[in-house]
């Protein structure tokens, strides 16, 4: 595990919407330590670790995009939910998807949150900004 611990762990792909939840957190001072990885299985990697390796953090919370290269957010929600070393780290979905068999399968494998991304910048940042003030400030987790 790392010595500083990390607030939220962001797993997006897209470089744009990535770079606007950072922004936004950011503007807001809701995380001091965020860490972002680009697919699914650096997720994992990050969450569970590599084969034969320990996982790298354990976050307060996870922002999770489904639709991501190498294993999607299905996936990785499933894999997290299942390990009794992450299933309470709360997931939060964050994702264009408005299909509601996304909605319906996620909260079967036990998401904490869905939201669907906002189009236009004001409304994501001020969505990004409402997800890290109750995740991070209002919401109480068990200890570590």
């Amino acid at each position: 595990m790392t010595a500083e611990p990390v607030e939220i762990l962001l797993v997006e792909d897209r470089d744009e919407d990535a770079e606007l939840a950072l922004r936004a957190l950011r503007e807001r001072n809701l995380a001091n330590k965020i860490v972002r990885v680009r697919d699914g299985a650096e997720a994992l990697d990050y969450l569970l670790g590599a084969p034969g390796s320990p996982a790298k953090g354990k976050p307060r919370v996870v922002l999770l995009d489904l639709k991501l290269p190498k294993v999607d957010g299905i996936e990785v929600l499933r894999r997290v939910k299942a390990d009794e070393r992450t299933r309470t780290i709360p997931v939060v979905v964050l994702t264009s998807s408005r299909e509601e068999r996304d909605l319906v399968r996620t909260y079967d494998l036990g998401v904490n949150s869905f939201v669907t991304k906002p189009v236009g910048f004001e409304e994501f940042a001020e969505a990004v900004g409402q997800l890290g003030l109750y995740w991070l400030l209002l919401n109480r987790q068990p200890g570590p």
